[in-house]
């Protein structure tokens, strides 16, 4: 492993971040709020519910989520990372719960008044549900940067493995240091362990940094999305 592959591999990993990121949160706000809806205003609700719940319980397997990713074309493409798990039913749930605990009079008033569902979605759901946004944010983060094995399975170049696909191998196939015998004097005191010590703790800094502004919100989001309903 060199380091421009490492630098290639950190470059990857922002890409699959901001586009999982986006894709994840926007497809599990948009797929909790209406299903946070009562029977009588989104008919056929239960059954929508029941498709997110069939994928808990049964998994399409990796073999056949290979073929389709391969089939459309995905393969060696930033859209194999973010794509076959942009939706994450956890995700969805927590924020469904939340959504269901919020005071249905403020809707109620929203529609009086003429708002619409975008609307109310945006400026008065959103912005009650901070603490479970902040909650999910932070599991979707940590997902997108931390993921390495479908960046093993869908990418056959190195230049295109995301950074923990690059530090995993990199711990799993370590060698030792290649010198030429006649130089052994003149060896910088850093080895080769150190080298990769610091390129994982490179890879994990990010979220390092993230995680103290979001912890606030973590537990207050965890528990109401996990009781409210």
């Amino acid at each position: 492993m060199q380091k421009k592959e490492f630098v290639a591999s950190f470059l990857v990993t922002l890409q699959r971040f901001g586009l999982g990121f986006l894709i994840s949160m926007s497809l599990a706000i948009l797929s909790a709020y209406p299903l946070s809806k009562e029977q009588k205003d989104l008919k056929g609700r239960s059954v929508y519910a029941w498709f997110f719940v069939f994928t808990i319980l049964f998994s399409g397997g990796l073999i056949p989520t290979y073929m389709v990713v391969s089939q459309t074309g995905l393969i060696d493409t930033i859209w194999a990372l973010v794509i076959p798990s942009g939706v994450s039913v956890f995700n969805v749930i927590l924020l469904l719960n939340f959504f269901r605990g919020l005071p249905k009079e403020v809707e109620e008033s929203a529609f009086m008044d003429g708002a619409g569902h975008w609307t109310v979605l945006c400026r008065m759901i959103l912005p009650m549900s901070m603490p479970v946004l902040a909650t999910v944010a932070l599991f979707t983060m940590v997902f997108h940067w931390n993921s390495w094995f479908d960046g093993l399975i869908y990418m056959n170049f190195p230049q295109n493995y995301p950074l923990s696909t690059y530090l995993q191998l990199m711990v799993i196939n370590s060698n030792p240091m290649k010198t030429d015998p006649n130089h052994l004097s003149g060896i910088l005191e850093i080895s080769e362990r150190t080298t990769r010590a610091a390129q994982i703790f490179l890879g994990a800094l990010p979220i390092l940094l993230v995680y103290p502004f979001l912890q606030r919100f973590f537990v207050k989001g965890i528990v109401l999305g996990s009781v409210k309903g």
